[in-house]
């Protein structure tokens, strides 16, 4: 674990602590139950095809025998057709078609380039190129790397990287090293997406308040209201989130910063029309002794926010809270995803930390099975058609997330310190009409379901990249890195209806562009538009 992993597990230590002490005097911190509550600890298994290499041991789980004698890989429904390994990859990955929107937020394409941009770690060393690599992707079996951002944020944009389709921008704020100021940079792609033009690069927040508010910020995390006006920043050193206007590119500025009162903070998306906000409230969790403990207050989940200051731009705007459900089988709340299915509005909310954390080692994961609840992080979805009282209503749970499961499971996750298996960052093919969504799930590789029944969520295919026999010196993977390992698959995945393909990157492997088989997907009520 990296000096900056420990320095940020003591800052949640403390920031947790009080939260949960401020939450409870307010007199709020009810579990919050639903029928997701009973239901079965693992969704359907994906169904695979002919030549398909499918998991020999639980889903989601990577023997250690095959660990130690060089993990060959996984595939089921998808296939690799092309793979940029470069440097490695880290934490996220975003995506640009040269294509309009139409009303309903389908993209109609126009005859340009895809491209895709990842970022990759702050470190230098060994490197051939450092910083974001630009890749051409509109012929999906030969991807070629056109350029490389190089600017202040882009040396680590850590979770913040993001594009944002109406007005055609790239953003990151400054993550090096999951914390590293307050800059926040802008590039123009609607050009050329192959060759992103420099914007600015801003220190939003400075101390003269010359951009903003006197507010102290540093990136980490970061979303684009989909109107392009506003750039969302989670600050998770500061424990704030933040509000940035975009409305001049060149010029970006400070509107607005926030605690929730509640924990830390994370991930976060927006609405369609921008006046409504999903962020997490970030927890280390309960503690393992206790998950059983009726009276313990549960201070990780999902958080809605009602906008309407900063997007209507009022002076010295906030956000109000509408709405929040939290639960104790889960920490280290990550990130969300708006989405109408069949008509109805959700939220898929993602964690990265299962129920006793993601610094106790394996003995942490066995304090949280003895307990009888997961030991790893998963997605879930979340009902919000009444946002004052929202309600998990499924998880997307593998084999390897059953406690009943850990003594099969723990003994391949030895010598290793965090980031095991299950979920980081999730996306979907249409926010409008989601009908699939595909997932980065640490050791599990990615994971691909079909959510139109959004109660009943199945897996239909998945696809675990064999291990790396050379560590990639753009990876964050460090110390947990073992030749021949799992890898860690961490960045959003890009879902692409027209073509029947998916990409993503997995931080050893790099980027990584699949194709499905065996008529897995698309469904016919599939299409493209905004995923994130």
């Amino acid at each position: 674990m990296s000096t900056s992993w420990k320095r940020q597990a003591r800052r949640f230590g403390a920031v947790t602590l009080a939260a949960a002490s401020c939450f409870a005097m307010s007199g709020f911190g009810t579990v919050e139950k639903s029928q997701a509550d009973n239901a079965p600890f693992n969704v359907p298994k994906a169904v695979c095809g002919p030549g398909d290499h499918p998991e020999t041991g639980l889903q989601g789980q990577v023997p250690a025998q095959l660990r130690a004698t060089g993990f060959q890989g996984f595939s089921c429904n998808l296939e690799l057709i092309s793979q940029v390994r470069g440097d490695g990859a880290n934490w996220q990955s975003a995506e640009f078609r040269d294509a309009r929107l139409n009303g309903d937020n389908r993209f109609v394409p126009k005859a340009g380039q895809i491209c895709a941009y990842h970022g990759t770690s702050f470190t230098t060393k060994d490197r051939t190129h450092v910083g974001v690599p630009v890749i051409d992707i509109s012929d999906p079996a030969n991807p070629s790397t056109t350029s490389y951002l190089t600017t202040t944020s882009m040396l680590d944009p850590w979770e913040s990287l993001k594009v944002n389709e109406r007005r055609q921008l790239l953003a990151a704020d400054n993550g090096h090293n999951a914390g590293g100021g307050p800059e926040v940079d802008i590039y123009d792609i609607s050009g050329d997406c192959r060759y992103p033009q420099f914007q600015s690069s801003v220190a939003v927040g400075k101390a003269d308040g010359s951009t903003g508010e006197p507010a102290k910020v540093t990136g980490h995390e970061g979303s684009w209201a989909p109107d392009g006006l506003t750039y969302y920043g989670g600050d998770i050193f500061g424990s704030q989130y933040y509000a940035v206007d975009m409305a001049n590119p060149t010029a970006p500025k400070l509107l607005a910063t926030w605690h929730t009162g509640i924990s830390g903070v994370h991930g976060l998306s927006i609405s369609d029309d921008g006046y409504r906000g999903y962020f997490v409230s970030l927890s280390g969790g309960v503690g393992a002794a206790n998950l059983n403990d009726p009276n313990a207050v549960a201070t990780n989940g999902l958080l809605i926010y009602d906008l309407t200051q900063i997007q209507d731009r009022m002076p010295n705007p906030q956000p109000k809270l509408v709405g929040k459900v939290m639960w104790k089988d889960g920490s280290f709340a990550q990130h969300t995803i708006p989405v109408k299915i069949r008509g109805r509005h959700y939220v898929i909310s993602v964690d990265e930390g299962g129920s006793a954390g993601i610094f106790g080692g394996v003995s942490g994961l066995q304090a949280a099975c003895d307990a009888g609840f997961s030991a790893f992080p998963m997605a879930r979805i979340v009902d919000i058609n009444d946002e004052t009282n929202p309600r998990v209503i499924s998880k997307l749970t593998l084999e390897i997330h059953n406690p009943a499961n850990c003594a099969q499971v723990l003994p391949d996750l030895v010598g290793l310190s965090t980031f095991w298996y299950g979920s980081h960052y999730c996306s979907v093919d249409n926010r409008s009409n989601a009908t699939t969504l595909a997932c980065g799930y640490f050791n599990s590789g990615i994971r691909v379901f079909d959510i139109r029944d959004p109660q009943r969520p199945r897996e239909i295919a998945y696809y675990n990249p064999a291990g790396t026999l050379n560590a990639s010196p753009g990876s964050n993977h460090g110390a947990n890195w073992k030749p021949g390992g799992a890898d860690w698959c961490s960045a959003q995945v890009h879902l692409d209806a027209d073509r029947g393909t998916l990409w993503t990157t997995c931080q050893d492997n790099g980027f990584l562009m699949l194709k499905f088989t065996h008529g897995a997907w698309p469904f016919p009520q599939s299409s493209n538009g905004l995923q994130n």
